[in-house]
């Protein structure tokens, strides 16, 4: 999985196919998307319209709270998967630990893995305490944990348990949406770097480990983005980055799910 890509979440589908078509243009080559996105379609569509070899991108995809349970995980997957229409997804997650349901759902799953239709099968919006159910119940660890995360939000429990169980951590909504681009420190940190604000805070999750998927329809941005590998921040910087945390979410938060 590329430690960069790009989330179209809150994308309009009439925008989608030309955004993807541009990030793909400019190098990107990690696709993320979902069923409640209403978006696969024209994600399938750009890429297929690409002059890019398919085994070149990775695009994963989610299954809606709607979907959870044995009997509508796998139809809720081949769904997707025709919505695509490129051959596989890479990477199929469970988009919310629902309750009561999450287990079940898990372990219908592994059907579209055994199917050769998905390459891995992942997480999304887990805490710690899930992972637990969900490993100490079925056995199966998931390759990936989608979740909120940026210095306001260092999940460091949930990033230390996901290393160590071989579990790869993504950050969604990395830029917090815009949120406190104007706080002294990032502002600090940008200014030293000779970077943006928003590279810093991708910069930042990608030398915590993660895999990164930040979401913008401009191309300036998607290059901006993108250019990330050209600096490193150091101890110091980091530091001052992970002191930021104050639990600040800006979209679900799942830690009281039963």
């Amino acid at each position: 999985m590329p430690r960069m890509g790009l989330g179209v979440w809150k994308l309009p589908a009439a925008q989608t196919a030309a955004t993807v078509t541009t990030a793909l243009k400019v190098g990107y080559r990690h696709i993320d998307t979902a069923a409640i996105y209403g978006n696969e379609k024209e994600v399938g569509e750009a890429i297929k319209q690409s002059d890019l070899p398919r085994k070149t991108l990775f695009v994963a995809s989610k299954l809606w709270t709607d979907d959870h349970s044995a009997a509508k995980a796998v139809p809720a997957f081949e769904a997707s998967l025709t919505r695509l229409d490129i051959g596989y997804i890479d990477l199929f997650l469970s988009h919310f630990p629902v309750q009561g349901k999450r287990v079940e759902t898990w372990k219908a799953l592994q059907e579209v893995m055994a199917s050769g239709k998905c390459r891995a099968l992942g997480v999304s919006n887990y805490t710690v305490r899930h992972l637990e159910e969900l490993i100490n119940r079925t056995g199966i660890r998931p390759a990936v944990n989608q979740v909120e995360f940026h210095p306001f939000l260092y999940q460091k429990e949930l990033l230390s348990f996901c290393e160590s169980n071989g579990i790869v951590l993504e950050a969604y909504s990395p830029l917090m949406h815009g949120h406190r681009h104007d706080h002294a420190v990032l502002q600090s940190v940008a200014k030293s770097s000779g970077k943006t604000v928003a590279q810093v805070l991708i910069r930042w999750c990608l030398q915590h480990g993660l895999a990164v998927i930040p979401k913008t329809s401009r191309k300036e941005r998607l290059v901006e983005n993108l250019a990330v590998f050209d600096f490193h921040l150091g101890e110091a910087e980091m530091a001052r980055l992970d002191a930021l945390n104050d639990g600040f979410r800006t979209c679900w938060d799942p830690t009281k799910t039963p």
